[in-house]
């Protein structure tokens, strides 16, 4: 898998500096102890990080010991702990495996910062991974991927991006106001029977160039002239649709002539 560039880095990290060895506790030194010796397996820096409160000066230590290290669930572990700096925990993120950061990203204990992180890399991946794993990405992966990959230029990709469970209205909205956004997204949307209802997609939908004019009869229906006309205007419907549409709007009748 090809590797993405890295965006320039952000200003170092600053971490207050560990406590000399008379002030911290015993269990501290022994877990620094255990962090350094070159014969720590796998499984036994895999349970050092399953403690919540192992702080960052030994997950530090740890991430220098390299023999430690060569599993890839200790490498997941120390990215996702939430003491490990980030000056550790970014970089490794990025060179994690598609399925790695897509379990990252969903985690309930990982920080929400590292799991921006492995959603961002996981999208910068897009173009480049295969279709299975973009098919099981839009149906699995968190909201933001989904939305991502409701702009794939697979159709069968798209519509399970559409119906994972962790879409939101405002990733659907998004999508489709993109100048990627393809006639069959916004197709599939303006007839699916959660989303066509929900207003801001309506809006956003007639907002684009590829809506039907029967689709765009229904969702101005209920809606005032003066709505009607405004939504128009900012509108890339082909202009045959915003006449027609405009020569639906009901006449309004005046207090005069109401009975």
């Amino acid at each position: 898998m090809n590797e993405q560039n890295q965006p320039p880095h952000s200003a170092p990290e600053t971490t207050a500096p560990p406590p000399p060895d008379s002030a911290r506790s015993p269990e501290h030194n022994e877990w620094l102890r255990a962090a350094s010796d070159p014969t720590l397996t796998g499984d036994q820096a895999q349970a050092l990080l399953e403690r919540a409160d192992l702080p960052a000066d030994v997950i530090e230590q740890l991430a220098r010991n390299r023999p430690a290290l060569k599993l890839r669930k200790v490498k997941i572990a120390l990215a996702c702990h939430l003491h490990t700096p980030r000056h550790l925990s970014v970089p490794l993120i990025r060179q994690f495996y598609t399925f790695d950061l897509m379990k990252v990203a969903l985690s309930p204990t990982v920080p929400a910062d590292i799991k921006l992180t492995a959603d961002a890399t996981l999208i910068s991946r897009l173009e480049t991974i295969t279709q299975g794993e973009r098919s099981t990405l839009a149906r699995r992966a968190s909201g933001k991927v989904a939305g991502a990959l409701l702009l794939d230029a697979e159709e069968r990709i798209m519509r399970a991006a559409l119906e994972n469970g962790r879409m939101t209205e405002a990733h659907i909205v998004q999508a489709i106001l993109s100048p990627d956004a393809r006639a069959a997204l916004v197709h599939a949307v303006s007839q699916h029977e959660k989303w066509c209802h929900r207003r801001d997609v309506q809006l956003a939908l007639l907002r684009t160039e590829h809506l039907s004019l029967a689709r765009a009869l229904a969702f101005t229906r209920e809606m005032s002239s003066q709505q009607r006309a405004e939504i128009l205007q900012t509108s890339r419907l082909p202009e045959a649709i915003k006449n027609q549409l405009l020569r639906e709007i009901p006449s309004e009748k005046s207090p005069s002539s109401a009975e």
